[in-house]
Parts: structure tokens; sequence; C-alpha cells
């Protein structure tokens, strides 16, 4: 994509969220990214000249704003939630057929556009391991593959360390972030930075990328190569 002809124009979802935060922190920075839109269930608060905010409660039913909708080429789904103490239909659904109602009301809206999905570490491709979150989020991840989108990323962070400043830091997080010099020497490939999050989705919409699921490693390449 030649990037001075077709800037990046995203919506992004879970902005109140520790990902989401970060990945709007990264395209609104970014010179790549000319719009953004965030969809929330109550008002994030956040102002920029390339910002634009749509409140809405009912993510299943998202005809009212369509209209809305249109335009954007790229998607970064950050929208998620704990699996701790929830039963698996209940997970399935603000996990799986949350996602995928919104991914096919986008893909119907804009067909050219990349939708980059942020699933985990240890998420099941098989859909037939042990654990309930990693089942679900890898049949999440094998459906969103098959919608006509131009391009589909699954990012599968493991331990991400914040970006300063911003204010939706997972508690554990806060608790653990000065071990992060020492997780990068013994534990390389599980550990990234939530910049370097951000950057690998605005990157992989700009150029691609040649796996379709990001382990941790992936993502850091992507995110620290300089294309020119």
């Amino acid at each position: 994509m030649d990037i001075k002809s077709n800037k990046i124009r995203a919506i992004i979802t879970g902005v109140t969220g520790m990902v989401g935060e970060g990945v709007l922190h990264e395209c609104l920075h970014s010179d790549a990214v000319e719009a953004v839109l965030i969809i929330n269930r109550k008002s994030s608060g956040i102002s920029h000249p390339k910002l634009k905010e749509i409140v809405h409660s009912e993510f299943f039913n998202l005809m009212p704003i369509e209209g809305q909708l249109i335009g954007y080429n790229a998607c970064y789904f950050c929208l998620g939630v704990s699996s701790i103490g929830m039963k698996e239909p209940d997970y399935e659904k603000v996990t799986y057929d949350l996602t995928l109602h919104v991914a096919a009301t986008l893909v119907k809206l804009n067909p050219e556009m990349t939708f980059c999905y942020v699933s985990g570490a240890g998420t099941d491709s098989s859909e037939n391991g042990s654990s309930m979150w990693a089942r679900v989020k890898g049949k999440t991840e094998n459906a969103l593959m098959k919608l006509p989108f131009k391009q589909v990323f699954a990012f599968r962070p493991g331990y991400i360390h914040p970006t300063p400043g911003l204010k939706n830091v997972l508690p554990f997080v806060k608790y653990v972030s000065w071990l992060y010099p020492l997780f990068k020497i013994i534990l390389p490939n599980t550990v990234s930075t939530l910049g370097q999050v951000g950057q690998a989705m605005i990157k992989a919409t700009q150029f691609g990328y040649d796996k379709k699921v990001l382990e941790v490693k992936d993502i850091k390449n992507i995110a620290d190569r300089q294309y020119v």
C-alpha cells in the first residue's frame, strides 16, 4: 500500500481497556493514520483532531450506526473480557458471537478493510483443547479468517508492557511491570510493549505480513521493521 495516497482510516473497539487504549494512542500519533473512529458503550473522554467517537450500547445491533461505519479500511478489534468465572456459553457469546457480528457488518460495508483481532498467546486453533478461553478464541480466529476482508490478522500477545502515561493499565501489570527488563532477557518471545502491538497493527495494514496469526515474535518483528 502506498501510504502517501492511501492513509489508514481505522475503527477501534475496546479503547476503555488497556490494549485498545494503547492501540488508539499509536494511531493518533502515527502519520500513516488519517482518521480514527472509536465505538464505546460510554464516552471515553478522549478528544483529538482526527478522532471521532460513537457512543453505542448494543454491539449486537449496529444497524442504527451502520451509515457512520462506511469509508474505513482498517478495524483494530481490541474488545474483550476475561474468562475468569464465566461459563463457556456466556464467554462464547461475548467473544465469538459479538466479534463475528461486528466483523460481518464491517466486511459488508467495507470489503477492502484489514481486520486485526486481539486474541492471546496460547490460543487453540484446533478448538479442541482443554482450555475453554483458548478454544473460544481459536474458534473466533478461524471464523474471522473465512470472512472476505482484504486481510485478516490474529494478534496473540503475551505479557504486554504498558505505554507510559496511559490510564487503563491492568492491575496485575502494575505490580509486575518493574520486571519487564528481566522478562525481555529470559523470556523474549513472550513479552512485547503496548506500543509494539499498536505499531504492528498499523504496519500490517500498510504492508501486509506473511503470516495471518502473529505470535509475540511476529508482533515485535513487524513493529520494529523499517519499511521504505
